[in-house]
């Protein structure tokens, strides 16, 4: 029972100091995270729970990057190597100067090789580190387990094992080291193999939440945006099936999270830009004080929906 209350009590005190004493909020990731579908439910859950308060969220995910620092050979045709965060990390940390971080890394961390022991132990150096340089900032990290891999659509023999082994030490870590960990890896896995139960095509890969086995769809999205808020102590998430419903006391559900998708896209793309990131490929985003007004004026916009258009 004791141990049923002191989770109960970080839950609501998780929500508490959300609303309380966090402003900028930062993700740090690879394509999954700058991709951004899961970060910008998370954005619109929390605009319309606190419509008074203004949270920033800024999101520097950067595809392809890894915390380990390796990078398999060829990788993107042998153009260029996987980005690494040693490389960027102060420079993000300096000028985006957040309270709170989550980050999620691991899905590139084993290069989509089978399980080696030299491999695991960079991820664990590089997470190591990431985490002493954010606390030592002040802010409060938040991990994320890497997501679920899916064999029979990615086909990298073994690397779905590989992730386990990620996660697992990750949550490991949560216990001993007592370090902040949402547990993502988990609950898509679960998601996964009770939908290929009952898939009607009766094909082993007929279901999937991410097509190429590694980068999620909006459901896929959901579910990490939806662990994301159960951990900071908004249950009522876990009841819904996607964002659209979460929010469904918007009448204009679907438009909010547009606008916020819009906005979050162009600041992404400016934030990632001003701390100069060096993957090749990318768009070259706005100057921050040209995106900055124009995220002002959708921030309008959203406020509108939210408090004007009122409820059905």
């Amino acid at each position: 029972w004791v141990i049923i209350f002191v989770g109960l009590l970080q839950l609501f005190s998780s929500a508490q100091n959300i609303v309380s004493t966090t402003k900028r909020i930062l993700f740090l990731g690879n394509s999954i995270t700058w991709a951004g579908m899961y970060v910008n439910y998370v954005e619109a859950y929390l605009a319309v729970q606190y419509p008074g308060r203004r949270f920033e969220f800024i999101n520097v995910g950067l595809s392809s990057e890894t915390v380990s620092g390796l990078s398999e050979p060829g990788h993107a045709g042998g153009s260029f190597p996987r980005p690494d965060l040693h490389e960027r990390l102060g420079r993000a940390l300096d000028q985006t100067k957040p309270d709170l971080v989550f980050a999620c890394y691991g899905m590139n961390d084993g290069i989509y090789m089978p399980f080696d022991t030299g491999r695991f132990q960079k991820f664990r150096d590089g997470i190591n580190w990431l985490h002493q340089e954010v606390v030592k900032t002040g802010a409060r990290l938040i991990h994320l387990t890497p997501p679920d891999y899916d064999e029979a659509r990615g086909k990298c023999k073994g690397y779905s094992d590989v992730l386990d082994r990620y996660a697992n030490w990750l949550l490991s870590s949560r216990r001993s080291l007592k370090w902040e960990v949402i547990d993502i890896h988990y609950p898509m896995k679960k998601y996964l193999a009770a939908h290929r139960k009952i898939d009607s095509t009766f094909r082993l890969d007929g279901f999937a939440l991410a097509e190429d086995g590694v980068n999620p769809g909006e459901t896929g999205h959901w579910i990490i945006a939806r662990e994301i808020l159960l951990y900071l102590g908004f249950k009522d998430a876990g009841k819904s099936t996607g964002i659209v419903e979460s929010i469904k006391q918007i009448s204009n559900a679907e438009e909010l999270v547009k606008l916020v998708t819009k906005r979050q896209t162009m600041m992404r793309d400016a934030w990632l830009t001003a701390t100069k990131h060096v993957r090749p490929g990318l768009p070259v985003g706005l100057p921050l004080n040209e995106a900055q007004i124009k995220s002002d004026e959708l921030m309008r916009e959203i406020n509108d929906l939210i408090n004007n258009k009122g409820n059905d």
